[in-house]
Parts: structure tokens; sequence; C-alpha cells
């Protein structure tokens, strides 16, 4: 795949107020468009002031199960159920004595004891398909702003992109792998809400693969202008003196770092892995499900390589779950595609060191009705849902939660989608409770009022 970033130059002049020398008093060299998929790079690089959190390089992986996969067959079968709420797939024991999962995931059963299985998932505010409850930790819609702050909710990736910034000038702290959807919410990565499209993700599956081409502009040609913006840097500094104006050439120089490393390239170039590794992921299938997310294995790797290469924070999205008619059907497309890439990941994240920073949630926006229906397949669930969490320095080999004989309610340490999220801020150094960010109306905002970090996990 060919990446690069989108340049442009552009010198401003005819202003009013000219200095002695007969330069305006507005004239600059501007770097603009240094597009990352869509957004302004200086933009992204320039976080606005950073608050007082550590910059150590955690990470977070968030895989999005489009369409709300079913618990039941996969953390939370009831082999002891009748056969209309049980279905026809059973449990299998897994390498912690005492828990079983599905069936159709032996291979995160032999990697129990390195994720944690939470069966009771709560906080969906109702039964349409969105990402928004995943990738925000509240209760909301993508579609519907109704309720929300001005500006909307950030998703975490956002927010990390605006309280840690880069962990490197040349990798965008946010990336999103999903590529576009029939219904929006399945394509999404994550939106910046309140905080503006210089923290949204950057998304190297769609047009920002194009945005990071250098448009007509060998690196010959780069470094001359480069040096041209040297040129004009006295002229600037005479003519600017703006509160902020000060961090320009810090961020114009981080975006050329982008334009000139190979860092991030590298990272998103899977022939540079070893090929027994890349064969432990699988490829999966490229290919959309319907209007849902693709099952491209491959998305899994290349997170472990963005977040390796310094990333803070990469989502993807996978399948289409929304099994309203042959519900077993459905699984055996989906759940040993999943079960091979979700535990490469995690063993792949342990072989490298890295369990301990970086954090793996899985999940989608609901569960699925305890009862199959006339077409044998499980309609829409918001009462309950399921979870996997593996790393970050979690406690793991465990089950948390519990739901009643049909897996209808939670009847055990049921789970909101907030206070996973405040698990994750807490895995990143961040106090959710007591961090706030403000949004466009002025008004201040805990990332995770009222929600605390899960202590089973701690």
């Amino acid at each position: 795949m060919h990446y690069g970033v989108q340049v442009m130059f552009t010198i401003f002049g005819k202003h009013q107020g000219r200095l002695c020398d007969g330069i305006s008093r507005r004239d600059f060299i501007q770097v603009g468009a240094l597009g990352m998929g869509g957004l302004t790079l200086p933009r992204l690089l320039q976080a606005e002031t950073r608050s007082n959190v550590g910059r150590s390089h955690k990470a977070i992986i968030m895989i999005y199960m489009a369409g709300a996969p079913p618990h039941q067959e996969l953390l939370d079968p009831k082999p002891g159920a009748p056969l209309e709420y049980r279905g026809d797939l059973g449990a299998i024991p897994t390498n912690v004595p005492g828990i079983h999962i599905g069936e159709m995931l032996p291979r995160m059963a032999g990697i129990m004891d390195k994720w944690t299985a939470i069966r009771s998932v709560v906080g969906a505010p109702g039964g349409s398909h969105d990402s928004f409850m995943c990738f925000t930790g509240r209760e909301g819609s993508t579609l519907n702003s109704t309720g929300q702050p001005p500006g909307g909710w950030p998703s975490i990736g956002a927010a990390l992109s605006r309280l840690q910034g880069p962990v490197l000038p040349d990798v965008p702290a946010f990336v999103g792998l999903a590529p576009k959807a029939g219904h929006p919410p399945y394509g999404s990565s994550g939106k910046p809400g309140y905080l503006g499209p210089g923290h949204g993700p950057f998304k190297p599956s769609g047009p920002g693969m194009e945005d990071m081409e250098l448009k007509g502009l060998s690196p010959g040609r780069l470094s001359d202008r480069k040096a041209l913006l040297g040129e004009f840097d006295r002229w600037r500094r005479q003519v600017d003196q703006q509160a902020g104006a000060a961090n320009l050439d810090t961020f114009t120089e981080q975006a050329f770092g982008v334009l000139t490393s190979s860092r991030l390239v590298d990272a998103l170039n899977l022939d540079k892995e070893d090929p027994g590794v890349r064969a432990r992921y699988g490829k999966g299938d490229a290919r959309s499900v319907g209007d849902g997310a693709p099952m491209n294995n491959e998305h899994f790797l290349l997170a472990r390589r963005l977040v390796e290469a310094g990333a803070r924070c990469v989502t993807l999205n996978f399948g289409r779950w929304d099994f309203h008619s042959g519900n077993t059907r459905g699984m055996k497309q989906h759940a040993p595609i999943f079960d091979q890439g979700l535990s490469a990941l995690i063993e792949d994240l342990h072989q490298r060191g890295l369990a301990e920073d970086v954090s793996v949630v899985a999940w989608g926006e609901f569960g699925r009705t305890p009862k199959l229906n006339k077409d044998a397949g499980r309609d829409h669930w918001p009462q309950v849902g399921c979870a996997f969490v593996a790393g970050g320095g979690m406690r793991t080999g465990q089950v948390i939660g519990a739901t009643d004989k049909h897996a209808a309610e939670a009847v055990d340490r049921p789970v909101h989608f907030g206070e996973v999220h405040a698990t994750l801020y807490k895995n990143m150094g961040i106090d959710a409770s007591a961090t706030m960010l403000t949004d466009l109306g002025g008004r201040p905002h805990f990332l995770m009022d009222p929600w605390e970090p899960i202590p089973e996990l701690a």
C-alpha cells in the first residue's frame, strides 16, 4: 500500500499595517491541508493545553462487534436451559478450572487465564444499533445529539488525544481502522465530539490513505519548502505575537516529522511483519458483512503494530452480529474468525511484553433476546450484554457478573459501559472521576462521572 500526506503551502500578502522591511503584519508561510483523514495535521498535533497527565506509553485497543453479538453463544452459555433458550451451540471448558464459554471460541478458551469475561454489561439506553456506548461509555447516540453537551460526547480515543497527545510526533495518538459502512455507526471509529475534529481518528482504512500522499512533492522539494519556512521564521516572530504563536514552529516541525518519517507507514505495512505471526492472526475477510464491518483479522495485527509504533488508542470494527434469523449460522460464520483474531492479539501482546501496558476490550452495543424467535434468531436485548477485556495490567482468568437462568437479566454485579471506560482511563494513568474537559459551551465535564474503575480488575 502507498501512504503519504498532502501538502499545501500558501503565502498571504496585501494586508494593511506593513513593517519597515515591507512585509505585511500578516505575511507568513502557512503549512496547510496536511490532511490526516480529512483533518488538518497541525490541528491534530497542536492539542490544546495538556492536563497534568502522565505521558507514559500506555495504549488501548477497542474492538467494536458491530450489530450486537449474542452473549449466550459467546460468554454466557446456559446448558441447563430449555433448547429454545440455550440454542443448539454448547459450552466448553477453558484453561481456568470452573469457567466455561461458548463452544465456538476454542482458542479463547485455551488462553482464559490471559483475559476476563464480563457477563453483565448494562447501560444500553434502547434497542437501536449504535457504537456510541462502546466508544464513549455513555448512554446516547452517534446519530442523535439530544441530551448531550454542545458538540456531543467525545470518544475515548479523542479524549486521550486531547489529554495526552501523541507519544511521538510522527504517529497520531488516535487511529480508527473501521472503513465506511452502510449503517453509519457500524463504520464509526469514535467521534471527537466537543473536542473538535483535530482530535478525531486518523483513518488509514479510508480516504486517509490518499491523504498521506505527497502530491507532486519529492522529498527534496519538501526539504526546500522546509528551508523556505526557516527564511520566514524571523518575519513571523516579528509580525505575530499573539498567544500561542510561539508554539507554531513546534507544531509545524511535528507536521514535517509525520511527512518525513517512515514510522507510521512501516506500522501499516504488514509485509514487514514476521510471516509466522501474520499466519497466527489469519486474514479473515476484508469485505464488509452487509451494511456492517468486515471480519478482517489483519486489523487486529495492525492495531498491535500501531500501538507498538506509538498510537495511544486504536479502534476497529468486526463483522455484523445482528442475527435476527439463523443465529447458529451467523455464529459459525463470525465466531471462528473472531476467535482466531482476538486470541492472536492477546497472545501476541504477552509474547512481546506489551500486556501490562496495552488494554484490550471487545464488545457490542447490547445482547440478544433470551429466547430464540421463530426464525431461529435472537433479537435486540438492551437489558444485558457481554465484554472481553485483557491486558493493561488488569486481573485476568476470571468471570465478572452473572445473569439469571435464561441470560435475560444481570442478577449479580451489573457492569455499566462507563465502569469499563473508567477502568481503561485508569490503565492509561487518568482518574476519570477527577479529570475534566470543556464542551463548546464552556461547561466542564468529568470524563466518566459517576462511574469508577472496576475493582475486580485491579
